[in-house]
């Protein structure tokens, strides 16, 4: 049987009963340390459940170690010791928000491997409920590595999030097979939040789509579960001074707020400056088309009626209802553009730009 057991956020403290009793059971451990980090001190109780004293025919036979990835997804092991023995899988978080976790209980399926999942306090829901922000607020999730390659998918997700007034959380890269410089040893590395600011402001310069800057809002979610755990709110230059050590460490690149989010955001976080909407500074295509469509097809508009005027084998009440269908297009363009209703005033300018081209192409008359 293969369990796939989460550990939540406080590692041993969130176990369940049931967990307990299930490790208990088991005849081999396996720890997820490259999902999320797992401490020594885990496995250290974890090995202290099996007792000799209590059950001294399984002190030989328990096997409990961290794992890599590739073991995980390589998974032949794992599902070959599962149909014989009771292998659990402890993971932080809950199981299931990896994929690579999905993959093994397909495999699993495949090979009529028995497995049961135990789910647990997820960090990710966690530190959303902990920012003060709304959970059904937030957008796409994106993950931002040290390769400055990864910060062109993070910008787009940010600013697809972004023009639908969504917040955006941008989780940290995680790698635990890194080895330090003139040690030889093997320790964690974790992306730190500054280098997440610099990326995005880089991509800024290239891009100048969200019109980031130093002065714009962000949150840190910091060792969330931890007796350090800790967010932070406020400009991106104030949170770049914030010295953080190293560990888990998540931003949040707010969209649109609710009242209520201020509110919780000034009560529930450390603040170093009052909250600001992003989303109010973001060069949307759609704005930038309008901008440039509606005066267009007014000048066009006008040189329609000049060029028809001019005519005297035309006779303007022949197209009277064509240049008033185009011209209410405009006008609908205009105020849907004022409401906001971007997709609407794109659909009303490209009607009347067809009315007008309609003349055009008819006529040979060339207004633009």
């Amino acid at each position: 049987m293969l369990y796939l057991v989460g550990v939540g956020i406080n590692e041993y403290d969130s176990l369940s009963i049931k967990s307990i009793e299930i490790l208990k059971n088991s005849h081999i451990v396996y720890l997820d340390n490259f999902t999320s980090h797992l401490s020594s001190d885990f496995a250290l109780k974890i090995k202290n459940i099996f007792n000799p004293s209590e059950k001294p025919e399984q002190e030989n036979k328990i096997k409990v170690e961290f794992v890599e990835r590739w073991f995980v997804e390589d998974g032949r092991d794992i599902l070959k010791n599962s149909i014989e023995k009771n292998i659990c899988i402890l993971i932080y978080g809950d199981p299931l928000v990896a994929t690579t976790y999905t993959d093994l209980l397909s495999s699993a399926n495949k090979q009529g491997v028995k497995y049961k999942v135990i789910h647990s306090a997820s960090g990710i829901i966690s530190l959303i409920g902990e920012s003060g922000l709304h959970y059904y607020k937030f957008g796409k999730m994106v993950t931002m590595m040290s390769d400055p390659m990864s910060s062109i998918t993070v910008y787009d997700t940010i600013y697809n999030n972004m023009c639908l007034g969504l917040h955006t959380l941008i989780l940290t890269e995680y790698n635990n097979d890194r080895t330090a410089k003139g040690s030889g040893r093997q320790l964690p590395f974790y992306l730190h939040p500054k280098k997440v600011f610099e990326l995005l402001i880089e991509r800024e310069k290239e891009l100048k789509l969200l019109n980031l800057t130093e002065e714009s809002f962000a949150i840190i979610a910091s060792k969330i579960g931890t007796k350090d755990s800790k967010i932070l709110s406020g400009k991106i230059k104030s949170l770049c001074n914030v010295h953080l050590e190293d560990g888990f460490n998540s931003v949040i690149i707010p969209g649109t707020f609710h009242f209520t989010e201020i509110d919780s955001i000034k009560n529930l976080t450390v603040v170093f400056d009052e909250p600001t909407d992003n989303s109010g500074h973001v060069d949307r295509m759609s704005e930038r088309m309008l901008k440039k469509y509606i005066p267009n097809a007014k000048k066009a508009l006008d040189n329609l009626n000049f060029l028809i005027n001019s005519e005297n084998n035309f006779h303007l009440k022949e197209y009277d209802v064509v240049l008033e269908n185009a011209e209410n297009y405009i006008l609908d363009a205009e105020n849907f553009y004022k409401q906001g209703k971007l997709e609407l005033a794109i659909l009303s300018i490209g009607y009347a730009e067809g009315l007008i081209d309609s003349l055009r192409f008819q006529k040979g008359m060339n207004p633009w």
